[in-house]
C-alpha cells in the first residue's frame, strides 16, 4: 500500500470511528432522556401516603407545571400540613421578563397543579398570596373526601406543544369548557377563533418576535436555556429541550453553532406564522390588576385552561411576544378588547401530535 493509499484508508477508518462514536453517544443520550421522562411524567401510587411523603408527592405534581423557559423558578417549604411556594430569583430571566411577571405566573401554574393533586389525594388546599415578610404563595391543607378530576388526571399528559396543529375548529361545548377553566378571581380569558382576528394577533407576534431576535441580550438568554440533546436535558433537568420544538438532537457544541446559524428573524417569523395559521384559536388571559397576586392568579387560570385542554385532547403553546415587548402591550390590549389592562399571556390551541417532553429537576433541588 502506498503512503497516499494508507492515509486515505486511515481517514476513512477514522471517520467511520467518529460516526460510530457519535451514533453510540446519541443512543445513550436518547436512553438517558427517555428514562428521565418516564420517571417524571407519571401519576404516583400515592392514595395512602401521609405526612411528609404526601407533601413531597404534592410538590412533585406542582413541579410538572410549565415555567418561563422551563427555568422551574420556584422553591417549596414544607410545613406541618401546609406547603409554601417561593420565587427562586436565581432562576429568573431578566431580559425577557424584567419585572418577574412570568416568574409569578409560573408560581401560579405550580400552585394550581398542587391544588388539583391535593383534592385527588383527599386534601383541600386554599392558596393565598402574601408579600410580607417575603413574596410567597401559602397553601394550608385540610382533610376532605378525595375528588379525582379530569384536570388532575391530565397533569402528567400536559405539555407545551411547540409544533403545528391540524387547523380543525373546536366545538362550542369545548370552547365553553376552556373558557370556564381559564376564568378565575380577577382573571378572564378571551378566546379568539375568527381567522382575521388571529391574523391581527399574528401581526403583533411577528412585531414582538422581530424586536426580540434583534436584541443580542434576548438571544443570549434564550440560548443559555436551550438543551441541545437528551443527555444535556437530563443532566440539567431544566431548560428548553431542542427536541420539544422539533429540532434535531445534536452535541452541545454543534447545537450551539447551528443555533447561531439558523436562529434568524425571518425563520422564526415564518415558523410562528405557520403555527398560528394551523391553530384552532388563540386565548388571551387578562387580569383586573397588574400586581403579583393577580399574576399568580393568571398562572392558576392558565394552568386550569391547559389541563382542561389536555383532557379534551387539545394542545397548547405560548405566543407571548405581544405581552413581553412592553411597547406593544397597550396596542395589543386594545386589539383584544382589554384597553387599559395588561394582558398576561397569549396562548394558541388546537389539535396536533405530541412532541418530545421537557424534563424536571429532582425534588431535593427545589426544597428549602
Amino acid at each position: 500500500m502506498s503512503r497516499r493509499q494508507f492515509i486515505a484508508a486511515a481517514a476513512v477508518a477514522g471517520s467511520g470511528i467518529a460516526v460510530g462514536a457519535y451514533a453510540l453517544h446519541a443512543q445513550n443520550a436518547r436512553t438517558q432522556y427517555q428514562r428521565h421522562v418516564e420517571q417524571t411524567w407519571r401519576h404516583g401510587s400515592s392514595e395512602t401516603v401521609q405526612g411528609r411523603e404526601l407533601l413531597l408527592e404534592l410538590v412533585r405534581y406542582a413541579t410538572l407545571a410549565p415555567s418561563s423557559h422551563n427555568t422551574q423558578c420556584w422553591k417549596f417549604r414544607l410545613g406541618e400540613s401546609a406547603v409554601t411556594l417561593l420565587p427562586d430569583f436565581q432562576r429568573r430571566c431578566p431580559v425577557v421578563d424584567p419585572d418577574d411577571h412570568h416568574l409569578f405566573v409560573s408560581l401560579g401554574c405550580a400552585t394550581e397543579n398542587l391544588v388539583q393533586a391535593a383534592a385527588a389525594l383527599g386534601w383541600h388546599a386554599e392558596p393565598s398570596f402574601s408579600s410580607a415578610p417575603a413574596d410567597a404563595v401559602n397553601i394550608p391543607l385540610s382533610p376532605t373526601r378525595p375528588e379525582v378530576s379530569p384536570l388532575y388526571q391530565a397533569i402528567p399528559a400536559r405539555q407545551s406543544t411547540r409544533g403545528e396543529y391540524d387547523t380543525r375548529p373546536l366545538s362550542s361545548a369545548e370552547l365553553n369548557l376552556l373558557e370556564a377553566a381559564g376564568t378565575g378571581p380577577g382573571v378572564s380569558v378571551l378566546l379568539l377563533t375568527d381567522r382575521q382576528v388571529m391574523e391581527n394577533v399574528l401581526d403583533f407576534v411577528i412585531q414582538g418576535n422581530s424586536a426580540q431576535v434583534r436584541d443580542p441580550a434576548f438571544v443570549r438568554e434564550l440560548k443559555d436555556w436551550v438543551r441541545f440533546n437528551g443527555a444535556h436535558a437530563a443532566r440539567t433537568g431544566d431548560g428548553l429541550f431542542a427536541g420539544s420544538s422539533g429540532n434535531p438532537s445534536l452535541p452541545a457544541w454543534l447545537g450551539s453553532l447551528m443555533f447561531d446559524l439558523f436562529f434568524t428573524e425571518q425563520a422564526e417569523n415564518d415558523k410562528y406564522a405557520r403555527q398560528v395559521r394551523s391553530s384552532a384559536g388563540i386565548a388571551v388571559f387578562v387580569s383586573e390588576r397588574d400586581d403579583k397576586a393577580h399574576w399568580v392568579e393568571a398562572g392558576r387560570a392558565f394552568e386550569r385552561f391547559a389541563l382542561q385542554a389536555t383532557a379534551l385532547g387539545v394542545r397548547t403553546a405560548h405566543l407571548n411576544q405581544p405581552v413581553e415587548v412592553a411597547s406593544l402591550r397597550p396596542a395589543f390590549a386594545g386589539l383584544v378588547g382589554a384597553a387599559g389592562s395588561r394582558p398576561d399571556l397569549v396562548i394558541r390551541f388546537g389539535r396536533g401530535p405530541e412532541m418530545p417532553r421537557s424534563v424536571r429537576r429532582p425534588l431535593e433541588a427545589v426544597l428549602i
